[in-house]
């Protein structure tokens, strides 16, 4: 007998889990989170899920409220007899704490793993993770969803002239690069140097970019910092224009001053995060909720995922 399949959200990320399941065909499950004057909340579903498949839809972005509403809500799956729990993290927070790069630092990426699988998670579902080998700090199964099945399209749609694709960091450059064998063109990188976090002491250009379109691609943007020095930097060397793709709108502190103040031809990025509405007429927002729910569909299905990404 096939097991139901149940898709719940957590109150974050209603907005997507909405679409998600209107993608899937299905309405999202009945789940209540009751808060106590204190702050404190617990979650409780309103229906059965013994025996089904349970989707739980929650990114885990800043506060961590949220984080731990996912927690408790994977735990009561469990104690409700779910049959497999799946987490799906569209944003996954604390993927930029994957190393310890400085003694006496917590490696905040491999905590949420181990937190995830106590609760009870049987499985995770997220997309471009900051470090793709953050993977390996789960003992579970993880589907890690890929954004460039979105943003190629749309690239290949804006049929741009003498295309380049930039790696705003170092970091970055793996990504970039396999936008740049997909597209059979050119790649730039941008060498930044921090003072500390979101602070860029110097920064200068590796690869030829005069005359040429620059698409610089990235995970996520939070304070826009690099991108929007990135882009200064490579139109003062000659470049006839720059984009950014980034699949994570964190867009924290002056984000959006920043990006409105920059010489950026727009920024695309994905609904994986709310952002504000009209912040910026520079910002295009694409959606993931058919991947979402087409992954999901498969999942269910035993098929593999792998045809719903870019070829490279």
């Amino acid at each position: 007998m096939e097991s139901r399949v149940k898709l719940f959200c957590g109150t974050s990320s209603a907005y997507l889990a909405e679409k998600i399941a209107a993608a899937y065909g299905q309405a999202l499950g009945d789940v209540t989170v009751n808060r106590f004057s204190d702050g404190e909340f617990s979650p409780s579903f309103n229906e059965s899920v013994r025996g089904c498949n349970v989707f739980i839809i929650q990114s885990t972005f800043s506060p961590t409220d949220n984080l731990m509403e996912l927690l408790l809500m994977i735990d009561a799956a469990k104690r409700a007899s779910a049959q497999n729990i799946t987490a799906v993290i569209p944003y996954f927070g604390y993927a930029r704490q994957d190393r310890k790069d400085k003694p006496r630092v917590a490696i905040g990426a491999k905590l949420v793993a181990n937190l995830l699988h106590a609760a009870g998670a049987t499985r995770v579902m997220t997309m471009d993770l900051h470090a793709p080998q953050i993977q390996g700090f789960f003992d579970m199964p993880v589907d890690h969803l890929e954004a460039n099945s979105i943003f190629a399209p749309y690239i290949s749609q804006i049929n741009l002239p003498r295309l380049t694709i930039g790696a705003p960091d170092m970091g970055g450059t793996p990504r970039a690069r396999n936008y740049a064998k997909y597209f059979n063109t050119e790649m730039v990188i941008c060498d930044k140097q921090r003072k500390r976090a979101n602070e860029i002491e110097k920064m200068t250009v590796i690869g030829e970019v005069t005359g040429r379109n620059i698409i610089l691609i990235d995970d996520l943007v939070d304070t826009a910092g690099t991108l929007c020095k990135a882009a200064e930097l490579l139109l003062e060397n000659g470049a006839e224009s720059v984009r950014a793709f980034c699949t994570h709108g964190v867009l924290s502190g002056k984000a959006y001053d920043n990006i409105n103040k920059s010489k950026l031809a727009e920024i695309i990025i994905t609904d994986t995060l709310p952002i504000q509405e009209n912040a910026s007429d520079k910002i295009r927002v694409l959606s993931v909720a058919d991947l979402f729910a087409n992954v999901i569909r498969s999942v269910n299905s035993f098929e593999s995922i792998s045809p719903l990404f870019m070829k490279i």
